[in-house]
């Protein structure tokens, strides 16, 4: 008998829901985020199961590892591509789990990229550069919008940056205005010291992946041919020529030098 399964990940808990191939429940239940429980329910059914289904929630690595870990053929679900019958009776834990099995078994699952556990930690470091970046930016516009209604005009991000307290002082005589002023240039100062030492660990730990090395072109995900540009590849002040690759469909990510996002080819 072949099982399909759904696991629904929360927080703390997760439901998991293993079916056969006429969509019936044969196993259902309720469990604490811990992977030794987790392989321990479904110890049983190993030969049976056809593979996994697990939703791509903020906290999939732990249990996406360690279902792999022990041999089980993980799919990670696309939850934002994903959409339920409408008018459907029940929406809960245990439905949504069983809708996973279902399109896992029907082979319409949507499914996300399973990036590689030892270049996860690069990509974090991006994102939470890309977040302190716009925070730097949101800071940096506080403090001019702070000038424009004191003073009727602003400064440059640049004559921002350079504003000591003393000028602060002198361009904003009312000591509450100015002190606001300081604490957005004080968080901003912090910001770009992690900024920076962020962007030193990644260009330590990127380099181009060996499957474009050689390469004068690359197929994206819709079916065209990118020319890749040896030049560009070395001319960004930030990765130094070093893009980030990953061996899927959408191989190419590199980071915009204008926003710092992710981009895909």
């Amino acid at each position: 008998m072949k099982l399909y399964g759904g696991i629904d990940l929360h927080s703390s808990n997760n439901v998991v829901v293993l079916s056969d191939e006429e969509d019936k429940v044969v196993y259902r239940r309720r469990l604490p985020n811990d992977t030794g429980v987790v392989l321990a329910e479904l110890g049983a059914f190993r030969q049976d199961i056809e593979g996994l289904v697990v939703e791509s929630t903020y906290n999939w690595y732990w249990l996406v590892d360690g279902l792999m870990d022990v041999g089980f053929s993980v799919h990670l679900a696309n939850t934002a591509a994903i959409v339920q019958y409408e008018g459907l009776k029940y929406a809960d834990d245990e439905s949504d789990a069983r809708w996973l099995a279902k399109l896992l078994r029907l082979g319409l699952l949507p499914e996300g990229y399973i990036y590689p556990r030892q270049e996860r930690a690069v990509r974090d470091l991006l994102r939470r550069r890309s977040k302190l970046v716009q925070q730097h930016s949101a800071n940096l516009q506080s403090i001019q919008n702070l000038l424009t209604r004191s003073r009727g005009c602003s400064l440059s991000a640049n004559q921002v940056k350079r504003l000591t307290d003393d000028e602060v002082d002198r361009l904003l005589p009312d000591a509450d205005v100015a002190l606001a002023v300081k604490g957005n240039l004080a968080v901003m100062r912090t910001q770009a010291g992690v900024i920076e030492l962020l962007e030193k660990r990644v260009k330590g730990r990127t380099k181009l992946h060996p499957t474009l090395c050689g390469r004068k072109s690359w197929r994206g995900h819709e079916g065209k041919g990118r020319p890749i540009d040896r030049g560009q590849l070395n001319g960004d002040p930030f990765l130094n020529g070093c893009w980030i690759a990953r061996p899927d469909p959408f191989l190419l990510l590199f980071v915009n030098q204008a926003h710092w996002r992710p981009l895909w080819f």
